[in-house]
């Protein structure tokens, strides 16, 4: 089961439209477990940074692992600051690019890195796959 929490936040997201996050799991053919979304500022990601990674900067999406087997679990932190400021500076709208980020999120939990050139190309193309209308339609 997928949930949503909020911490340090007044902004909502209307997540009764994201079943498609459970459809990114099935199509990398994983189970969903239990992930918990949490919404949040820049100043709370940047504590759960530091504190946990011990990285002193500012993130969109900090991801815990969870996963065991094919059973993908886990916590994952997201600023909707981050992402705002996100997408102002990359010109597209909110939505988009927090569909881009809460996708990141499910594909770290299937296994998918990002820290060479190519594991961040890898991320990028499944990101725009999992977001693209045709995915979200089908």
């Amino acid at each position: 089961m997928i949930h949503f929490f909020y911490e340090n936040t007044e902004e909502k997201v209307d997540h009764k439209h994201i079943s498609w996050l459970e459809k990114i799991i099935q199509n990398e053919n994983k189970k969903l477990g239990e992930i918990n979304y949490i919404f949040c500022d820049d100043e709370y990601i940047l504590k759960i940074n530091r504190d946990y990674l011990q990285h002193d900067y500012y993130t969109d999406i900090i991801t815990f692992d969870s996963v065991k087997g094919k059973t993908i679990s886990g916590e994952i932190f997201v600023s909707l600051q981050r992402i705002s400021d996100n997408a102002s500076t990359l010109s597209v709208r909110f939505d988009k690019e927090l569909k881009r980020v809460l996708a990141h999120g499910i594909l770290h939990l299937c296994g998918y890195k990002d820290k060479t050139e190519e594991e961040i190309s890898e991320m990028r193309n499944k990101e725009e796959f999992y977001i693209a209308d045709s995915f979200l339609r089908a």
